[in-house]
């Protein structure tokens, strides 16, 4: 990928957070003498990932006859293949997978496989979203192309005060939207916002819509030439990928839209926040649900999004070594470090910052504390 573009807002303040932090963290691997990617744990998970996906796929196509099966086949692969977006295609695209480059770029490529623009991503998630976290106008995930009230500073429209009644079921086209939306971008819109897309390579072309012909072929055209009828064909396609996209866009919801997590706007020109970068991330962003297995496993370590945002390219099953870590330091300067304690209670948070922002359309921005009072 080209150089981005110049940096649009700053962060003016630097009181040694962040170098103190990757002071840290940089001594825990030295003293545990363990490396920071290109783990066997990671490795093994990939495989077991691959092997569910794999397996999942075949059986719903060449298992059973019975129409309940196919149902179930189609879910359990949606399930699998977001586990693949959490954790494999995810540290990867953020070169977090592999201290090698081309295994990172070959990783990533997955999102391509399974219906995403890894290079798009890698500019809208990478860097926009990383950087300005919960900025409108900057960070593309929280704009939700108007149709959801994500942030405050959003305007407000009519049909808004639904959203949290409604949200559920957008999740489930957000996959379908992306893979779509993506040629658009590329060929002809070029931008997100004020943020020019950098010019993609003949062979980032050649990923993007190669991607796009061997996911369709494995999840539309395939299943067509071994004898399902383009209807059932469709129906299997979007009963998998609803449930993909029911849970990949839950889980980012539940790292940053929430009553606990702040939205900071700059308002002056040249933009800036007048805080350090690193402080900047932890207000902006909440983990959930440390303590649950399951989910350290299944998300890819998503649900420890601060640990995240300030350590993308350490792969992710170092998460929950880290977080405490973490929360010392935030401890020591002051700093809220939000965490909500189970997924429930994330979700109730998420909920709640929705439908407040659905209805009240003109109040000022209230910090999360007074939200919940």
């Amino acid at each position: 990928m080209t150089t981005a573009p110049e940096t649009r807002v700053t962060f003016t303040k630097n009181f040694g957070f962040r170098k103190e932090l990757n002071k840290r963290v940089d001594a825990y691997f030295k003293s545990n003498n363990i490396s920071t990617r290109d783990n066997p744990a990671m490795y093994f998970k990939t495989l077991t990932i691959a092997v569910w996906v794999i397996g999942a796929w075949t059986f719903t196509l060449f298992g059973p006859p019975q129409i309940w099966l196919k149902v179930i086949g189609c879910i359990v692969l949606g399930l699998g293949i977001a586990a693949v977006g959490f954790s494999v295609g995810h540290d990867a695209n953020h070169g977090g997978y592999s201290s090698k480059k081309w295994v990172n770029t070959l990783v990533g490529s997955i999102y391509d496989v399974i219906g995403l623009s890894s290079y798009l991503w890698r500019y809208r998630h990478n860097f926009l979203h990383h950087t300005y976290t919960n900025i409108l106008g900057h960070d593309v995930e929280i704009h939700g192309d108007g149709l959801v009230r994500m942030t405050p500073y959003m305007e407000h429209k009519w049909y808004h005060r639904f959203q949290h009644i409604f949200i559920l079921s957008i999740y489930t086209i957000i996959p379908i939207y992306w893979s779509f939306a993506d040629i658009h971008i590329i060929l002809f819109k070029r931008k997100y916002h004020s943020h020019v897309v950098p010019t993609p390579k003949p062979l980032d072309m050649l990923i993007l819509f190669g991607g796009k012909i061997i996911w369709l072929a494995l999840f539309l055209g395939i299943p067509i030439a071994v004898g399902y009828s383009p209807i059932q064909a469709l129906v299997g396609f979007l009963i998998t990928y609803m449930t993909y996209g029911f849970w990949i866009c839950i889980v980012f919801m539940l790292a940053h839209v929430m009553d606990t997590a702040e939205f900071i706007q700059p308002e002056s020109q040249p933009e800036e926040i007048d805080d350090e970068w690193a402080i900047f991330q932890i207000r902006t962003t909440v983990d959930f649900a440390p303590k649950n297995h399951f989910l350290n496993w299944y998300l890819g370590g998503l649900n420890y999004q601060v640990v995240h945002h300030l350590f993308p390219q350490v792969c992710h099953i170092h998460y929950p070594k880290i977080a405490p870590i973490l929360a010392e330091l935030c401890e020591e300067y002051g700093v809220k470090y939000n965490v909500c304690p189970t997924f429930t209670s994330a979700l109730v948070s998420n909920f709640r910052w929705l439908k407040y922002l659905g209805t009240t359309p003109n109040a000022e921005y209230k910090t999360p504390a007074l939200v919940n009072n």
